[in-house]
């Protein structure tokens, strides 16, 4: 081989691993760009789920909120209700604020009907239950027709015993938001 070949060869050679080097790099650089994009998507989509789930968990939370508040002022309207019966003086006024405090119980138990999971419905449930069973009996018995064994003070052995199922339905949805164990 002479010695033009052979710079020719050389040069050939230098040329191609100039070229095969520029194209490498490129290469080289196209993946890193793509890893990087994949990383910035998998982190976007990462953080709309965290943030989908942190909505949930609020919005469960504000439906707690407003699920217990209006069972507990129920209640307290309801042996309002029943202390006007026993004082034999049920004002339209007290009868109204019972009716006010259960159509708010009862729109804050359909919105949690669409809301909560399972275990809460189920203690909501009960506390609904309850309530509307209090509800019922002061409502005949203001009316001058209970029912037998109807009287105040089965009243307010139900009033007494509605406390528990809320305190109930408030564990669990503490439970639910992990607050409590």
């Amino acid at each position: 081989m002479s010695s033009t070949t052979s710079a020719l060869l050389i040069a050939f050679l230098g040329i191609v691993g100039t070229l095969a080097s520029a194209l490498l790099t490129q290469h080289s650089a196209n993946n890193s760009k793509r890893r990087e994009l994949e990383h910035a998507d998998r982190q976007r989509r990462e953080e709309r789920e965290y943030q989908a789930r942190q909505e949930a968990v609020e919005a469960r939370r504000a439906c707690y909120v407003a699920l217990n508040t209006a069972a507990r002022l129920f209640l307290t309207e309801l042996a309002n209700y029943l202390y006007d019966l026993q004082a034999g003086k049920p004002t339209d006024a007290a009868r109204e604020k019972v009716e006010e405090a259960r159509r708010e119980h009862r729109a804050r138990h359909a919105e949690a009907q669409m809301i909560v999971p399972d275990p809460v419905l189920t203690a909501a449930r009960e506390v609904n239950s309850q309530l509307g069973a209090l509800y019922g009996v002061l409502k005949r018995i203001d009316s001058g027709s209970p029912e037998e064994g109807e009287t105040v003070e089965e009243a307010d052995d139900m009033r007494l015993r509605a406390w528990e199922p809320i305190a109930t339905m408030r564990t669990v949805m503490r439970r639910d938001l992990g607050i409590a164990p």
